[in-house]
């Protein structure tokens, strides 16, 4: 195609900043949880239910994604979706009550709703079938480079200012750069204009929807997003409070832990091409699953790093491969389908995160780790036995 040969050299790049721009409001919370609750007179799992409203706020947006991609082109979504990211930062830093934190905050799971599937979307438009799992693998990685560039940038900020400083200073810029390089870099397309004259703003909704297999890959999407959201959620609080670190002692533990899953990300292509979409999915999940237990249930702190450790690099591996095999299900309509699929993760997460903090509230670290090692298990379950790879 032509528009293929058009994509400009800064493309990927700035697909990739992108997904790095909406980490930090995750980072800024999993980090800094326990002072934004003491700042609020809450406990943990009350602050936390922060994440569970901005992941609702994802699913919401997400679904009036799958309808309005059809009409509105892709890179526009996207950028307005950074646009969110910026109002956010600022929003969050000056928030006087937790109400008003709380509702600046969902504007980033809005932004995730529009970032992450236009992104895909635009890979799916813009590159051919044999460069997409690598190109989904570098986006995908920009996620757990943010973890590891930001994760101690968190720290130093946060003990000098507080959580809020962390917003302002860390999101804010990041937001506007990335938009910035999304604007210069990513070519305006027509592909999510070229059928518009032709069917129902529905249609994209209808076929995914209609598609069982796409079905049950959003269905296991929501359970694989569950455990690791819950996961990532919780994770620096509990070695924070089982482990006694100190919060410049997490924060580098967790770019280490973004380093393992930038791993994972940038070798899962050469992977998928020798196992497959549908069974490397399957495989990573369930290691994960188990991994995410394994790192939680136990006492002792060498074990618990290595598991931990392993359970990042499979979340790299899950996140790419299946983001990958969605992303084939119904080509006629990616943006629909990557929308319908930020929805499953959206709701996955606030599954994970709302039902975590209960789980968290009731059993402690021990259920939560089982509660989330289940859900993954429970993933890889779903797309062994009911998801087809339409590319094979």
């Amino acid at each position: 195609m032509s528009k293929r040969k058009q994509k400009s050299n800064l493309f990927l790049p700035a697909l990739v900043t992108s997904s790095f721009a909406t980490q930090p409001p995750g980072l800024i919370t999993g980090l800094l949880l326990i002072e934004i609750g003491l700042t609020f007179n809450h406990p943990v799992g009350i602050a936390g239910q922060m994440q569970t409203l901005s992941n609702i706020a994802s699913v919401m947006m997400a679904l009036l994604m799958s309808v309005i991609s059809i009409r509105i082109r892709h890179k526009t979504l996207l950028l307005i979706g950074l646009t969110s990211l910026a109002v956010s930062a600022l929003g969050c830093s000056f928030s006087t009550s937790f109400s008003l934190l709380v509702a600046f905050y969902a504007l980033t799971g809005i932004a995730r709703a529009m970032i992450n599937p236009m992104s895909n979307a635009l890979i799916g438009d813009n590159l051919p079938e044999e460069k997409r799992p690598g190109a989904i693998g570098w986006f995908q990685a920009g996620t757990s480079i943010a973890y590891l560039v930001l994760s101690p940038a968190v720290g130093i900020v946060s003990g000098m200012g507080g959580w809020r400083i962390a917003f302002l200073v860390l999101l804010l810029p990041i937001a506007l750069l990335s938009l910035i390089a999304s604007y210069l870099g990513i070519p305006s397309q027509e592909a999510s204009t070229r059928i518009v004259e032709k069917v129902s703003p529905l249609m994209g909704f209808r076929e995914v929807i209609s598609n069982r297999s796409a079905l049950w890959c959003l269905l296991g999407t929501v359970l694989a997003a569950a455990s690791w959201m819950g996961s990532l959620a919780y994770m620096m609080s509990y070695y924070r409070q089982s482990f006694l670190l100190s919060t410049l002692y997490a924060s580098i533990l967790l770019s280490g832990l973004a380093l393992s899953k930038t791993f994972g990300h940038l070798t899962v292509s050469s992977l998928i091409a020798k196992f497959g979409r549908k069974p490397f999915t399957v495989g990573s999940l369930a290691l994960l699953g188990f991994l995410t237990c394994a790192y939680m249930v136990t006492d002792i702190w060498g074990l618990s790093l290595v598991a931990v450790v392993l359970s990042c690099v499979f979340s790299g591996y899950m996140n790419s491969s299946g983001a990958s095999l969605n992303l084939e299900q119904v080509p006629e309509y990616r943006g629909s389908m990557m929308s319908l699929n930020v929805a499953a993760f959206g709701l996955g997460g606030s599954l994970g995160t709302g039902l975590g903090g209960a789980v968290l509230l009731s059993f402690g670290y021990n259920g939560l780790g089982v509660f989330l090692g289940v859900l993954s298990l429970t993933s890889a379950l779903i797309y062994h036995f009911f998801t087809i790879d339409p590319t094979r």
